[in-house]
């Protein structure tokens, strides 16, 4: 996505009662450059940007706002999840974005039916994890340590310790799972 300053320097240099020329000596570029870019025929260089910003005492944070408010949004209908079962638990993807480094997450509606686990008894994984229960019963065994957990009830832990999450009770467990950074958990 190209990103377009254009109207705004325009808008603000019009309001202001300056000529494209008043501008252009101001900032030190031609008054063709000045131009083209107001009609996003160009992307100005950082400096050029930069000058043009304090000939107009533009503040910068002007230029950027629908910058940050134009992110890609994903959204996954309940009819496309993808899904992928293990022995008595069926997980439900709700989101899996990517980021650098640390920045992502994943999310899920697990179901676990009475006696399943799901987990490791063996090792973890570098992150943070958070959890609610919506319905059913709990123990989460975080280390050596076993929680109780029942509806309504949520729990967040660094996910770095072996951690297992079992169905406590009778009726089938589910619950509302995030991880980040994604770990990419699927069916294999």
């Amino acid at each position: 996505m190209k990103y377009q300053f254009g109207e705004k320097i325009r808008a603000v240099r019009e309001r202001r009662s300056l000529t494209l020329r008043e501008v252009a000596e101001k900032a030190g570029v031609s008054e063709s450059l000045v131009s083209q870019i107001e009609r996003n025929r160009i992307s100005p260089a950082i400096d050029t940007l930069l000058a043009l910003a304090g000939a107009l005492e533009i503040d910068l944070e002007y230029l950027f706002a629908d910058f940050r408010r134009d992110r890609a949004v994903k959204i996954v209908r309940k009819k496309d999840r993808s899904s992928f079962t293990r022995p008595g638990v069926l997980y439900e993807r709700l989101a899996q974005l990517e980021g650098a480094g640390q920045d992502g997450i994943e999310a899920y509606i697990i179901t676990v039916e009475p006696g399943a686990t799901t987990g490791s008894r063996e090792y973890g994984h570098q992150g943070w994890e958070l959890g609610i229960v919506e319905a059913g019963k709990a123990d989460l065994t975080i280390g050596n340590n076993t929680h109780s957990l029942k509806a309504g009830d949520s729990v967040s832990f660094r996910s770095d310790s072996p951690h297992v999450l079992a169905n406590a009770g009778k009726d089938t467990l589910k619950v509302f799972w995030v991880v980040t950074p994604p770990k990419g958990i699927d069916a294999k």
